[in-house]
């Protein structure tokens, strides 16, 4: 109940410093509160919130990946040579491809923690390194540009033209990063599978004593975030028509800092997608605020940076007070 109730505030806050924020940019320019440029704001953020809800689940599980970002460009790769060997494909082979790529790269990481015994984020970092080395090296670093049509066809969902004659474009993204949004929340708060994780993540040995399998939430967990990264390096490429091998090199520290903003609690066991979300959408709204601005985009990664520090140290005072609540209990008669 007080973690529900802690989840809550944190998505009130969130929600409350991101409609403060909205009205300090729309105020500062004239371009910001425009249907185009919140159209361009939620077409960009839908890769990076459907990086989001896949590293969710595994901070829920009381694990850490920085590694799949870079695991999304392997995918893009492979996917579009294993597109070119069978005549170009469509949407359902594309997703279907992609997504057992990731799923297969997430289980590596998840089968390299569980059989070694290592923790997560040095076999991610590991990881990290290898994939972008071996995509490097193999792909020279050289972009694709000669995509199936359906691959880089513009589709969208819902447009208008403004006065200014520019048109508000919603486009394929946002509908993949809903669904996947959708998902994520049903596999994590309607399914028993959804309520292990939570407890594997909150407390590993409690939950192995209750017979929940150490690999099984491993696996699950490392290898949706490697399907969430098969699917959202398949829509980052739909969207700027291209494979570019280190595109979205960088963009894991964006995305944790996102998640761990949103709520969730790097030593595992709570998070939710709500706040993840509004964790995302909040990043992306100083990021375009300061490009509207024309602010340095180091300044950016400065102001990531500083997220970073800020949500581990409240993450690390919250299992502080964790445990010492849990001490105090155990030590009353």
């Amino acid at each position: 109940m007080l973690r529900r109730l802690q989840t809550q505030t944190t998505e009130m806050v969130l929600l409350a410093v991101s409609v403060a924020i909205c009205l300090v940019l729309s105020l500062a320019s004239d371009r910001f509160f425009t249907l185009v440029n919140l159209f361009d704001l939620a077409n960009a953020s839908a890769v990076n919130i459907i990086f989001a809800v896949g590293l969710l689940v595994v901070l829920i599980a009381g694990g850490i990946d920085i590694s799949f970002a870079v695991a999304a460009s392997v995918v893009q790769y492979l996917t579009a040579l294993a597109l070119a060997q069978i005549g170009g494909g469509g949407w359902v082979s594309g997703l279907l491809i992609a997504g057992s790529i990731g799923i297969l790269l997430g289980a590596f990481n998840a089968f390299l923690i569980h059989r070694f015994r290592i923790i997560s984020i040095v076999v991610t970092i590991a990881t990290f390194n290898i994939y972008f080395g071996l995509l490097m090296f193999f792909t020279r670093g050289v972009s694709i540009y000669d995509l199936p049509d359906w691959w880089t066809g513009k589709v969208i969902l819902f447009e208008r033209q403004m006065a200014d004659g520019n048109w508000a474009e919603l486009r394929l993204p946002v509908l993949v990063m809903a669904l996947c949004v959708f998902a994520t929340w049903a596999l994590i708060r309607h399914t028993t599978t959804g309520r292990q994780l939570y407890a594997f993540g909150d407390n590993p040995e409690g939950a192995r004593r209750f017979g929940i399998s150490v690999a099984a939430m491993q696996f699950i967990a490392f290898g949706w975030l490697g399907l969430m990264a098969g699917i959202g390096g398949l829509v980052q490429a739909h969207y700027a028509q291209e494979v570019v091998p280190n595109a979205l090199y960088g963009r894991e520290l964006d995305v944790l800092a996102a998640v761990v903003l949103g709520g969730a609690r790097l030593g595992g066991g709570r998070g939710s997608v709500l706040g993840c979300v509004l964790g995302v959408l909040l990043v992306a709204i100083v990021q375009n605020g300061l490009n509207l601005l024309g602010a340095s985009p180091y300044a950016f990664r400065m102001i990531i940076g500083v997220i970073i520090l800020v949500a581990i140290t409240l993450s690390n005072a919250q299992i502080g007070k964790l445990f010492a609540t849990r001490s105090e209990g155990r030590a009353a008669p």
